[in-house]
């Protein structure tokens, strides 16, 4: 047996045993894929595990994260910081071996995955930084960006619609330095998939600008390497290797549903170890495989050396171009408050406008920026002015038509945002934001700042009606931890929205209306605080109205009926609750006094989010159903968003809150007589 062959034999019999020990995972794709898996890391990929986080590395995405162990496997035997110890303790918690890859967890993991074709899109993404950085900064004889990006996906990721949409933009976009591996084993949880995945997978691909390659026997190491160097020559088109697998191969339970997501078990093992004539102690790496994966290991190290080399006399040749490389790949944050006109606004108009206007001028000073949208762009007004669109043609557009396809753009906007060297932003309409929900979590959970505007925020959509109006994704996005969901009510706290977005790690939310409104002398930069006292009166309020976007408006108007009455209000912008909830308990306090009891909180979309700041006796002015359509200010009034009834609401919170305060000191004043 060959060096080579025993190696697959090794990742296959690591991998079951790990998950034999923790009784817990997927070992079918492990044993079946594993010489996908070792052709790939022995012979072509590009990576240094001295310093896993090599610009210029090749990345691979395990977009079937289920396989996790496999991956594990092959990042211990070629020398990553992956112990024997950390296999054995696969699944276990807190180890580094997770059941799905974890980005940030584990050296060489380049994406978190698990929801089956969402490291495809990520791949697709990665792709697209890499073609967009390589025309920015390469120049002849120096290729400081240039790598592969790789990805293994199964059935199940090509079966989900988000793997389609990635797909399907990846072949137009001519990304050729994209190779998919598609692990065709033709089983899922469920059993064969005839009835499920019967489509004609290489004419599916052909169609949407693949170049399409067949390896019969994935078994076969000479037909891998063969088909890996004819995707790696065709760099007009991404491409698609099919690479036909048993799952589970070598096991009695092999071309079965039985070996997908489960412990094949302690008497299947020892067959399948007799199969490959293993007899080895339990997690144990043969010596002479070893030294096999550690020589290659080391001798890709050198890679990293040339591009060093390299890049030292590309600094020399174009210093001014290397030393923006180094700026991109580090960030680029600018000195915000130095921007020319970014908090500049004194009209009214709607803040999908006012965040057009933010954006040219950050991009302006921040040419790492790319964005695109789901086809919304002249309406969500995120299109980067006096900037190409990406195309084949040009590479070095930071505009990018994505097609309508919210799922998949979310999830390329994260593999962009992985890449290094650019900021991720896309937009589209906010009822829409259901459609890229996985994506985004995917975002909150890696921790990775990508910037989601989204306009067209509420009932003000108007006469689109229901289906255009969202009601539910605000209270939705807030329930996502580690992300921000900014609703800002004027320009200045738009751009504050932007500001905080381009200088912390986590994603944010920034939600922007269709329809004009005023601009408020005092907001701006305290919107960082999330929430925070825009209109006060002398003394302690009577009430305090609580709003996040147009509703403010709603709030002063209120604040204007309710004084003349005779009634000290106060107005608090809260255009992020996640941020308002990260201050002290000191300045929450300050803002929202705890002895103020009378409070409205007014927002058109879910009630949901406001019970904690109205307190008990506090009223919410909110939505209880799905919109209709009509009119926007039809619209506003018929559900009850009028200055008046937020004046009447708040009315009646302070009634509650002195009838409160009245219960309290004759039950107080009652006890003292006892």
């Amino acid at each position: 047996m060959s060096v080579q062959q025993k190696s697959v034999d090794t990742i296959r019999i690591i991998s079951t045993e790990a998950i034999q020990k923790a009784n817990s995972g997927h070992p079918g794709i492990c044993i079946g894929a594993a010489p996908i898996g070792y052709e790939l890391f022995a012979d072509f990929l590009k990576f240094s595990y001295k310093n896993p986080r090599w610009d210029n590395r090749d990345r691979f995405v395990l977009s079937a994260g289920h396989g996790s162990m496999l991956l594990y496997s092959l990042l211990h035997l070629f020398g990553y910081d992956l112990t024997m110890d950390d296999i054995k303790n696969f699944r276990q918690l807190g180890s580094r071996t997770p059941g799905h890859p974890e980005y940030g967890k584990t050296d060489g993991v380049e994406t978190s995955t698990g929801p089956l074709g969402q490291g495809l899109a990520n791949a697709v993404g990665m792709a697209v930084a890499e073609a967009h950085l390589a025309a920015r900064f390469n120049k002849p004889g120096y290729n400081v960006v240039d790598h592969f990006t790789y990805c293994l996906c199964g059935d199940g990721c090509l079966e989900e619609g988000i793997g389609y949409e990635a797909c399907s933009f990846a072949g137009p976009q001519k990304l050729g330095k994209l190779i998919l591996l598609y692990d065709c084993n033709k089983i899922t949880v469920e059993g064969k998939i005839d009835s499920t995945f019967s489509e004609d997978i290489p004419t599916r691909f052909a169609a949407q600008g693949w170049q399409v390659i067949r390896v019969d026997d994935a078994n076969n190491l000479l037909t891998l390497r063969a088909a890996i160097n004819r995707a790696k020559s065709d760099l007009a088109r991404p491409s698609l290797i099919i690479c036909n697998t048993v799952i589970g191969y070598g096991s009695p339970l092999a071309d079965s549903a039985d070996v997908h997501g489960a412990p094949m078990g302690e008497a299947n093992l020892a067959k399948m170890k007799e199969f490959f004539g293993w007899t080895e102690e339990p997690f144990t790496v043969p010596d002479d495989v070893k030294e096999h994966c550690k020589k290659i290991a080391d001798e890709k190290l050198g890679d990293e050396t040339a591009w060093n080399e390299m890049f030292a006399k590309y600094e020399a040749a174009f210093p001014e171009l290397a030393a923006q490389y180094k700026l991109f790949m580090k960030g680029i944050e600018p000195d915000f408050k130095n921007i020319k006109g970014l908090f500049d606004f004194d009209k009214a108009e709607a803040t999908r406008t006012s965040g057009g206007k933010v954006l040219a001028k950050i991009s302006a000073v921040m040419p790492n920026i790319m964005s695109g949208s789901a086809d919304l762009a002249p309406s969500t007004k995120t299109e980067l002015k006096g900037v190409d669109y990406f195309t084949p043609e040009n590479r070095l557009g930071r505009n990018i038509h994505y097609g309508i396809r919210e799922h998949a753009m979310a999830a390329i906007c994260n593999g962009i945002q992985l890449h290094g060297g650019l900021q991720a932003l896309c937009s589209t309409f906010f009822s829409f934001a259901d459609y890229m929900k996985a994506g985004i979590r995917m975002s909150a959970l890696m921790n990775i700042p990508v910037i989601y505007v989204m306009t067209h925020d509420s009932i003000g959509v108007g006469e689109d009606g229901p289906t255009h109006q969202p009601m539910e994704q605000l209270i939705s996005l807030r329930s996502i931890p580690n992300i921000k969901v900014f609703r800002p009510c004027d320009g200045r706290e738009t751009a504050a929205a932007y500001v905080s977005a381009l200088t912390q790690s986590n994603p944010t939310a920034i939600v922007l209306t269709r329809q004009n409104l005023p601009q408020y002398p005092g907001t701006g930069l305290k919107a960082l605080l999330g929430g925070y006292v825009l209109s006060d009166c002398e003394g302690t309020p009577d009430v305090i109205l609580i709003g996040t976007g147009s509703e403010i408006e709603l709030c002063m108007g209120a604040k204007d009926i309710l004084a003349s009455k005779g009634r000290k209000v106060r107005v608090v912008s809260m255009p992020c609750m996640e941020e308002f909830e990260r201050q002290t308990q000191e300045y929450k306090d300050s803002v929202l006094p705890p002895a103020v009891k009378a409070r409205v909180c007014v927002e058109a979309a879910s009630h949901f989010a406001w019970y904690k700041y109205s307190g008990d006796c506090g009223e919410v002015i909110a939505m209880h159903s799905f919109g209709t359509s009509g009119p926007a200010k039809q619209l506003f009034e018929y559900f009850g968003f009028t200055k008046e009834n937020v004046a009447e609401k708040a009315e009646l919170s302070i009634s509650k809150a002195a009838a409160q305060f009245n219960a309290y000191a004759a039950a107080v004043k009652a006890s003292e007589k006892k």
